[in-house]
């Protein structure tokens, strides 16, 4: 009798979606077990070449002929294969890149912001210069920084790049030109030379630890022209940053492969972005990147080691203004990237983006800001003061460590009704559920828990509808049967994926209620909550209170404002007063680390559980 092979575990992503297999199995046929579909243009026979993925771990089968054919050998090297020919050996990661995907993630793009004045560091002067002659020998610098210098532009400099295309882009441009400066009263620093009449553009991008949201800024008008939301590469190098950091710890070549993925994508979202805008990448002349500590070392190539053990501190917290060609980011010669200043190791200057956006050092109220993520930020506004911490919310709100967790992209499970007689789902897109994302699991959970479904400690009630318990498990609850589903198999809620959001919840709750008692407050007498970022968007907030992730306030206290993150980081794109203002806000937190507060633990073990009202 033969004795039957272990199974072998995949992971995709960034759809975050995991399934069991057995030996054999095609990389393709196994995205479309898991539900993760893939462009396959020829049916997976491998003349097609659509069905591009890349090998991030995990041993398989070598590459076939066709794939030798297909792919040159760099990307071969560094682990591309085409899913139909390649099989998996071992337990695998697999990432799958954007053009090999039909439909892209639920991204969260937009953000409450107010109307700021502009005050860009880049402004532009239309220029004709006139040519030299056999009687007028000046050099092309000098006629050009003289035609400037009569505009009251003094002292004049010149990155040494845009110095090297300088002479030949004044003649192919018959001497009319648009020259692009970096001012600071009557002194300034040509940034690029452009066609007359040619847009300016800024790029501001929230980089999230799972999903970046990049803009494209008229810096003359303050428009958005053009947005994307992509997924973060960096999540095929571990889900949290916590892994990441120990990745790029092990050595050098790891730290360069974690910014050269981040960088890399930023880049062909700059080319997708400026072709839907019909302008250049050259036409960019500024950015503003934001991030969590950890991300904004690792796309400065910083180092992350001391983010990872105790005390947790940043290598610098201060503004950073760095050359977007040292980064490798492509845009215009002379562009500098803006980072915004850090508030502690793990509050970022995506919080105090969000910050700024939500205006939350100009208001009288009371106030909370909750930034929900793998991360999650909180802050507590009184007066002049804020307060600020931040707690390991987990992954699970992105739809990891759940049984059938994927994140927002099409097929996913968002919503959930429960009624006496069925469970109702609704899915990203509108198909066949082939997973749940964070969203719908907190919502099936608080449609189990005010159905009685599970008790207040998170365990599944036997004898009730849908309930089941095999194989000595804790059991699970029946959401969708496998006749419903996109991919043939159940769609479940366990116990354990119960326990993940409990963690989860837990750990969010507990660092809203001690910054309530830092601040001498009760949560009845914040007068508003704010809730951003992607995962706080899209969150039912009746499910939010149900479990007991935030206090049983009045629901008309709450907002939910979108990426408020990116919404600041195009604030400090188009202003110097907003940048200026960001740094003040930093200056005014008061950081508290929960790590080593007194009564933490005993506040996440209390709100773990249901039933803390």
């Amino acid at each position: 009798m033969n004795k039957k092979m272990p199974t072998i575990t995949v992971e995709f992503q960034p759809t975050g979606r995991r399934i069991d297999i057995e030996h054999g199995e095609t990389l393709l046929h196994t995205a479309q077990l898991a539900g993760t579909d893939l462009v396959a243009a020829c049916s997976g026979i491998g003349i097609c070449g659509t069905c591009l993925v890349r090998v991030v771990s995990g041993e398989t089968t070598l590459p076939t002929l066709s794939e030798l054919d297909l792919l040159d050998s760099e990307k071969i090297k560094a682990g591309y294969r085409l899913a139909c020919q390649c099989i998996p050996l071992s337990d695998t990661r697999v990432e799958v890149p954007p053009e090999s995907l039909p439909a892209g993630q639920k991204l969260q793009l937009e953000g409450w912001g107010g109307e700021i004045k502009l005050v860009p560091a880049i402004s532009a002067i239309d220029l004709f210069l006139s040519p030299p002659t056999l009687h007028d020998l000046k050099s092309d610098y000098t006629r050009l920084k003289d035609a400037l210098k009569q505009l009251g532009l003094k002292d004049l400099s010149a990155d040494y790049q845009v110095l090297t295309s300088m002479s030949e882009r004044i003649r192919n441009q018959n001497w009319s030109l648009r020259v692009a400066i970096r001012s600071s009263t009557e002194t300034g620093q040509i940034v690029n030379i452009l066609p007359a009449n040619s847009g300016i553009f800024g790029l501001a991008v929230d980089i999230g630890s799972t999903k970046l949201a990049i803009y494209l800024v008229n810096l003359e008008t303050g428009a958005t022209v053009a947005q994307k939301g992509v997924a973060n590469p960096q999540i095929s190098f571990g889900e949290d940053v916590i892994s990441r950091i120990a990745f790029a710890n092990k050595g050098i070549k790891n730290r360069e492969l974690l910014q050269k993925r981040l960088i890399e994508i930023l880049n062909q979202s700059i080319i997708e972005l400026c072709q839907s805008s019909n302008c250049t990448p050259e036409q960019i002349v500024e950015a503003v990147l934001v991030g969590n500590t950890a991300i904004h070392h690792l796309v400065t190539f910083l180092p992350v080691q001391q983010l990872g053990a105790a005390p947790y501190v940043a290598a610098i917290s201060d503004p950073l203004e760095l050359r977007a060609r040292d980064l490798g980011l492509n845009i215009a010669p002379g562009a500098l990237v803006y980072f915004p200043a850090i508030i502690a190791g793990y509050v970022g200057a995506d919080h105090t983006s969000a910050l700024l956006a939500t205006r939350f050092s100009q208001s009288n109220r009371i106030r909370v800001l909750i930034d929900i993520g793998t991360n999650t930020e909180i802050s507590l506004g009184i007066g002049e003061k804020i307060y600020s911490c931040s707690t390991a919310s987990g992954p699970a709100f992105e739809g990891a460590h759940i049984h059938d967790g994927m994140r927002a992209a099409p097929g996913a499970i968002e919503k959930v009704q429960l009624t006496s007689e069925q469970c109702k789902v609704v899915t990203v897109g509108g198909i066949p559920p082939v997973g749940i994302c964070g969203t719908g699991v907190l919502q099936a959970i608080s449609e189990l828990l005010r159905n009685e479904i599970i008790t207040p400690q998170g365990t599944l009630r036997k004898n009730c509808p849908g309930v089941r318990f095999q194989d000595g498990r804790g059991g699970e609850y029946l959401l969708v049967p496998a006749a419903q589903t996109g991919h043939g198999r159940d769609i479940v809620i366990t116990r354990k994926d119960i326990n993940e959001i409990q963690l989860a919840k837990g750990a969010i709750r507990a660092g809203i209620e001690i910054l309530l008692s830092h601040g001498g407050i009760s949560s009845e007498e914040v007068e508003e909550w704010v809730i951003a970022g992607a995962f706080g968007t899209y969150l039912n907030l009746e499910s939010a209170i149900q479990i007991g992730m935030f206090p049983k306030v009045p629901l008309d206290r709450f907002h939910q404002v979108g990426n408020a993150a990116g919404t600041g980081a195009k604030q400090m794109l188009l202003s110097l007063d907003e940048r200026s203002a960001a740094t003040q806000i930093t200056q005014r937190v008061e950081y508290i680390e929960l790590t080593i507060y007194p009564d933490f633990t005993q506040q996440f073990v209390k709100h773990m559980n249901f039933d803390i009202e």
